[in-house]
């Protein structure tokens, strides 16, 4: 999405997030530990993206940050018919900013660029105030699994289409 601005100048609304490059790799992690690891002690083991190779889902271009130093950060899948976020941080610092808000923006912006029709997430069942939010911004709940030691609660969320978009293309 493009705006312009009052002075004819077109801005792009997430213009601050971007691709995150091996720089990024420390701070990832610290953000990513941050975001999550108050979760450990209430679902009983480390929650996946603490666990995650950040340095490959980096080189892979999953990774989008934002911030100087980086404070928020989504991990990206595009997969044949919709874009799998397969992780979303926020800095505690950086909690109430509506920065959570504006990186679940960009996740349906970027699956649109990409011509997919949906965004897919899941989050742990005692993650509940994931579980809250999401169908406030228009998730619906699909189902709950077990997959090894995590009970997660997978959601979707079908997104308009545009008159005039592309059809998706297969990736």
């Amino acid at each position: 999405m493009i705006l312009t601005t009052a002075d004819g100048i077109d801005a792009d609304p997430y213009d601050d997030i971007r691709l995150a490059t091996d720089a990024d790799i420390a701070r990832v992690k610290e953000v990513t530990d941050a975001a999550y690891g108050h979760y450990v002690a209430r679902i009983g083991v480390v929650p996946a993206p603490m666990e995650d190779d950040h340095g490959a889902n980096i080189a892979a271009g999953r990774v989008f940050v934002t911030g100087d130093p980086v404070v928020g950060l989504l991990v990206l899948v595009p997969e044949a018919d919709h874009l799998f976020l397969d992780s979303i941080a926020v800095h505690p610092d950086a909690k109430g900013s509506g920065l959570g808000r504006r990186l679940l923006a960009y996740v349906e912006a970027h699956a649109r660029r990409l011509g997919l029709p949906e965004v897919r997430l899941y989050t742990n069942a005692k993650m509940w105030e994931n579980r809250r939010m999401y169908p406030r911004f228009g998730y619906e709940l699909v189902e709950r699994r077990v997959e090894g030691p995590y009970d997660r609660f997978h959601y979707r969320k079908q997104l308009p289409r545009r008159s005039g978009a592309p059809e998706p293309t297969a990736l």
